[in-house]
C-alpha cells in the first residue's frame, strides 16, 4: 500500500511539473501588457502606431510570451533593460502576426552586444591553406537555440523602419527558416503546392539578384541576399516589412508569396513612398 501511494505521489508530481510551465504562461498571458512596455513599442517600433488594434493586441500577447520564455544575456558589459527586451521582442514578433505558429520554439537565449561584435572565422582557399580571421557582425542566428544581436543596430533598424535593413527581422527570419528542418530559404509552408509555388518564384528572383549583384545594378533587395537561398529569404523578409510598396512593384510575385506566408500586408501600416520603384535596375532579369 505504501509503495502504491509513493508511486502515485511521484506520478502526480511529474504531471504537475510538466503542466507548470503552461500554467505559468497562461497566467502571464491573462494579464495585459503593462502600459510602460506598450509605450516602448510605440516609441521604438514606428509601424506599431499605425497598426490596427487587433494586430496590436496580438503583438502584445506574442511579446509577453517571448519575454516570458526567452532569456536575454548582455555581453561586453551591456546591461539588459526593458527597452532592449521589448524592442527586440516586438520586432521579432512582427513576423508571427496572424500565423498559427509557436513563438520561436527552438530559441531559448538572445545575446546582446552593445555594438558590432567580432567572431572568429576559419577560411580555406582552393589550395587548402587555412586562414584564421575575425569578422565584424551585427547579428547571428544559431541552430542551437541562440540569436546574437548588436543593440546599436537593433535600435537603428527599429527607428529607421523604411530603409530595408533590420537586423532583428533578418536573424529571426533565419529562425523561421530553420523550423522546416534546415536553413535553406524554404520555411515550413504546410503543403506541396505552396512549396512548388515558393520554389519557382524564389529561385527565379534569387538568380536575378545574383545577376544584379554581379553587374552592380541597384535593386530593391540588398545584394547580400545573393549570398545563398537562406540569406535571400532573410533579406526579402527585411524588404517585405520595410519596403513593401517597392517590393510589390518590382517583385509582385515574390511579394505575393510573402503575403501568403506572413499573412499581413505592411503597406497598410505606412504611407507610399514618393520615389517610384521603377528607379531600380531590373524586373525579373530584364534590364531597364
Amino acid at each position: 500500500m505504501e509503495a502504491l501511494l509513493w508511486t502515485t505521489s511521484i506520478t502526480v508530481a511529474v504531471a504537475l511539473a510538466m503542466l507548470y510551465p503552461g500554467w505559468r504562461l497562461k497566467r502571464v498571458l491573462a494579464r495585459p501588457l503593462p502600459a510602460a512596455l506598450q509605450a516602448l513599442l510605440a516609441r521604438n517600433i514606428p509601424v506599431y502606431r499605425s497598426m490596427p488594434l487587433d494586430l496590436r493586441a496580438q503583438l502584445h500577447r506574442l511579446v509577453q510570451q517571448f519575454l516570458h520564455q526567452k532569456k536575454f544575456v548582455g555581453c561586453d558589459g551591456l546591461e539588459i533593460d526593458d527597452e532592449i527586451r521589448v524592442t527586440i521582442a516586438g520586432q521579432a514578433c512582427l513576423l508571427l502576426l496572424n500565423r498559427p505558429s509557436r513563438v520561436y520554439p527552438a530559441l531559448h537565449t538572445v545575446l546582446v552586444y552593445p555594438t558590432a561584435f567580432l567572431v572568429p572565422r576559419r577560411q580555406v582557399d582552393a589550395a587548402g591553406v587555412i586562414t584564421d580571421t575575425r569578422q565584424d557582425l551585427l547579428g547571428e542566428s544559431w541552430g542551437d537555440g541562440r540569436v546574437v544581436l548588436s543593440w546599436d543596430h537593433v535600435r537603428r533598424g527599429a527607428r529607421e523602419g523604411t530603409d530595408g535593413h533590420n537586423v532583428v527581422l533578418h536573424e529571426f527570419a533565419h529562425q523561421l527558416d530553420s523550423e522546416s528542418g534546415s536553413n535553406n530559404g524554404a520555411p515550413y509552408l504546410g503543403s506541396q503546392s505552396s512549396y512548388r509555388s515558393w520554389a519557382a518564384v524564389l529561385s527565379r528572383d534569387f538568380a536575378n539578384l545574383r545577376a544584379d549583384a554581379l553587374y552592380q545594378q541597384q535593386t530593391v533587395l540588398d545584394h547580400y541576399g545573393a549570398t545563398s537561398p537562406a540569406e535571400f529569404f532573410a533579406v526579402a523578409t527585411e524588404t517585405f516589412f520595410e519596403k513593401p510598396y517597392q517590393m510589390a512593384d518590382v517583385h509582385p510575385e515574390l511579394y505575393a508569396e510573402f503575403l501568403k506566408y506572413y499573412r499581413v500586408d505592411p503597406r497598410a501600416w505606412m504611407a507610399a513612398p514618393a520615389a517610384p520603384a521603377a528607379q531600380y535596375g531590373t524586373v525579373y532579369g530584364q534590364w531597364q
